[in-house]
């Protein structure tokens, strides 16, 4: 009774932290109903009372199944790898900027300055480019001359 407590109080927690606005609160959310979902499958394998899985120790009638401990174990790491790419992705995507109406220049390299870039810093940014850009020209045609 205690465990089927605790998993409903997971799943629920869970599911009340997906339907939350922050990013931080879905991973949470999700990581509870991944939590919920492993300890479901563990009561489904129904280890209570049951030998270790080595059949030169035990009778194979009274053995657990080791089926659901090896889903469970497969599923935390699909949950840690799951909520690493999450976190990574709400902290990438907190500074971008999607709704800008300026297109950027074409030989400029793709990068994302974010909303809270001001005027200035964008301008010294694109004088920084274009510096950098000529001395690659030159470079590369100091390079061209020195092969003929």
């Amino acid at each position: 009774m205690i465990l089927a407590l605790t998993i409903a109080i997971l799943a629920a927690g869970g599911v009340y932290l997906v339907l939350q606005r922050g990013m931080l609160r879905i991973v949470i959310g999700m990581t509870l109903i991944s939590h919920a979902t492993n300890l479901i499958i563990l009561v489904i394998g129904g280890t209570t009372g049951r030998d270790e899985p080595f059949p030169n120790l035990h009778d194979i009638a009274t053995m657990a199944d080791p089926v659901p401990q090896a889903f469970v174990l497969t599923a935390i790491v699909i949950a840690m790898a799951t909520t690493a790419y999450m976190l990574t992705l709400s902290g990438l995507g907190r500074s971008d900027d999607t709704d800008a109406e300026e297109v950027a220049d074409e030989d400029s390299p793709l990068q994302t300055l974010g909303r809270s870039t001001t005027t200035a810093e964008l301008a010294a940014h694109e004088a920084h480019l274009r510096r950098r850009q000529a001395k690659l020209h030159k470079r590369m045609g100091d390079a061209t001359e020195e092969e003929h």
